[in-house]
């Protein structure tokens, strides 16, 4: 299928091979194909059908098995894991007033994020161009990802992060996988700010979502979730909201299946913010006639601790697109949604509980109503910050605005017991009583 880069502010057309990050004008850029050319859905639903079965590499992608629809490049250029495959977990609708309620784990990606759908299409076309070096800045889904991939395209990567502020689950990842880690002063904003300076001057290959071709891998979150469901999706998608990949790659995801027929109705989207990283929720109070950064976000959920997101205008687009809306919830709301996903076995990170806690919001406010169905993303696994998990089990957890005593029924402390059998019985028979 023919593809350009095209501005989505003024609309300019590059060539797909023009290694530009932005537009002359400094608009992001969309990778935009021709659906024209696109096969009948009935044909593309079957292409897609066929390869579940398949043991090519591929095609046990959850992004690959898309191609179609997100790159065209030769199976020996992917640089593949494979990722994308992903569970939807069914949870209990009933206490919601809810048809359907369903859990998008993308945690069960490789390295633990739904960021490695992005990555494999990114890194597998900046080897495609045979780039020199790989950069991007994090909080630190994206530093552990990029590390992977980058190791297995042999490519060099360089990640900068704000010192003192990213989950040493994620630092982790960066520093076994290789990558060259540079923590620097400041925020994830002032760091996504010189790496695209550092890009433009020294040849280096961004890989954050600025990245369009990071957003062609994201955008198969909606397509796996479509046909997990049998070629429908649901009411309400639900997503976190941070530099705002996800939700702008929802939006594009939605408006090319419903150009290509492969939906008839348009889900809305509903996008979360943490009340102290909250800029695309307070623009959308004024119908995004304005945007204000807010210069030091600050929640608990640092995944999506961003002031600044890079994504906003293509963010707009969706929400415009889909009838959607932005809110935000607090710290404490955010936890106990965490615990409460923890206890049914959806282990997650503080920014993916922010879905729970944003239906949970949208009810109390009449937004999303009883009988309809809702599909929650999460973003990433729960060792992806486990400090928190262990804070939050042990009683001390700190929220910001400080502990509420709903935060008391999250505790699960160890219980110290001798070597024993009749004390450990004692024990076990107390917790059973």
């Amino acid at each position: 299928m023919t593809r350009n880069l095209v501005c989505v502010n003024c609309g300019t057309i590059y060539p797909l091979e023009d290694r530009r990050l932005r537009c002359a004008c400094g608009g992001l850029l969309d990778v935009q194909p021709d659906l024209h050319e696109a096969s009948p859905p009935a044909v593309l639903a079957q292409q897609i059908s066929s390869r579940a079965s398949s043991m090519n590499p591929e095609d046990l992608s959850g992004v690959w098995r898309y191609r179609e629809l997100v790159l065209d490049l030769p199976p020996d250029q992917l640089v593949t894991f494979p990722e994308g495959r992903t569970n939807l977990y069914q949870l209990d609708p009933t206490p919601f007033g809810l048809s359907a309620l369903w859990a998008k784990h993308e945690g069960e990606n490789p390295s633990g994020s739904f960021k490695d759908r992005g990555m494999t299409v990114a890194v597998s076309w900046a080897r495609h161009q045979e780039a020199r070096a790989l950069i991007c800045a994090s909080t630190g889904n994206t530093s552990a990802s990029l590390a992977a991939y980058g190791a297995r395209a042999h490519l060099p990567v360089f990640v900068l992060i704000p010192e003192g502020r990213i989950a040493l689950g994620k630092l982790a990842q960066a520093l076994a996988y290789g990558a060259h880690t540079l923590q620097v002063d400041g925020s994830f904003d002032d760091a996504m700010h010189i790496v695209e300076q550092l890009a433009a001057d020294h040849h280096l290959t961004v890989v954050n979502s600025v990245n369009p071709f990071r957003l062609e891998g994201q955008k198969t979150i909606i397509l796996d979730s479509w046909f997990q469901l049998g070629g429908r999706l649901p009411d309400w998608i639900i997503v976190p909201g941070g530099n705002l990949g996800n939700t702008s790659a929802f939006g594009k995801a939605l408006m090319e299946m419903k150009a290509l027929h492969l939906i008839d109705r348009v889900p809305r989207l509903a996008v979360i913010q943490a009340d102290g990283a909250a800029p695309f929720a307070r623009a959308a109070t004024r119908d995004f006639a304005a945007f204000e950064p807010i210069c030091n976000p600050e929640t608990v959920a640092t995944a999506i601790r961003i002031g600044n997101p890079v994504n906003y205008a293509k963010a707009v687009r969706a929400i415009r697109f889909t009838h959607g809306v932005v809110t935000s919830v607090s710290d404490a709301e955010i936890l106990l949604a965490k615990h409460d996903l923890d206890r049914q076995a959806v282990g997650c990170e503080p920014a993916s509980a922010a879905t729970l806690a944003g239906l949970r919001r949208l009810l109390r406010e009449g937004t999303i109503h009883a009988g309809e169905s809702v599909l929650l993303v999460i973003t990433g696994t729960l060792l992806k910050d486990p400090d928190t998990t262990m804070a939050l089990a042990m009683g001390q957890a700190a929220p910001a605005g400080g502990k509420t005593e709903e935060l008391a029924q999250c505790v699960n402390m160890p219980r110290h017991v001798t070597a024993d059998p009749d004390t450990i019985a004692r024990a076990i028979e107390e917790e059973l009583a």
